[in-house]
């Protein structure tokens, strides 16, 4: 695993990765020998202890492995991340889906996107508080799951990455203008 870690220029050793077999959640806590009981999982961060669990299977599929680290290690970028540029992205969301935008960059945002209420999303995109606590954890994987798609660039297809290609192109014009992952330190 070092060696594929080594290739990802945005991972940091500050940050501890563990793998567990069968990993799943139940009530919001990650159980590691799952087996069937809980909703499924491949990976989850811990931010303020510094680590990622990642199921073994992944090993397996250094692909797959490659793109769900980079959206593991992208949630330690977002909490890093200043609330200007964060509202930024937020902003971004918003416009796409006052455009109708539907599909996303990865399953985890697109399962927050499907989960959000129309009634909640209509509020956030209109400027009035919603108190839901799906909208934030919906940017939040939306930009992991988009930071990921954004580092691997040679790769055409992938079947979670639904989001029409215009959309696709305005998410890398806001990475490149953003600017955020050259100057990552974590």
């Amino acid at each position: 695993m070092n060696r594929l870690l080594a290739r990802l220029p945005y991972y940091r050793s500050a940050i501890q990765i563990l793998a567990g077999r069968d990993l799943g959640e139940k009530g919001r806590r990650l159980i590691v020998g799952a087996g069937e009981s809980g909703s499924r999982m491949h990976a989850a961060s811990f931010l303020r202890l510094g680590r990622i669990v990642i199921d073994e299977e992944l090993l397996k599929q250094p692909r797959e492995l490659a793109r769900i680290l980079y959206h593991e290690i992208f949630h330690f970028v977002w909490a890093r991340l200043g609330n200007p540029t964060r509202l930024s992205y937020e902003n971004m969301l918003r416009r796409e889906i006052a455009l109708g935008a539907r599909g996303e960059l990865g399953w985890p945002s697109e399962a927050k996107k499907l989960a959000l209420r129309q009634r909640a999303v209509a509020a956030r995109c209109a400027g009035r508080l919603d108190r839901n606590r799906l909208w934030p954890e919906y940017v939040c994987e939306s930009f992991c799951d988009s930071a990921a798609w954004f580092c691997l660039p040679s790769w055409r297809r992938h079947r979670e990455w639904t989001l029409k290609p215009r959309f696709r192109e305005q998410r890398r014009r806001w990475f490149q203008m953003a600017d955020v992952l050259p100057r990552l330190q974590l």
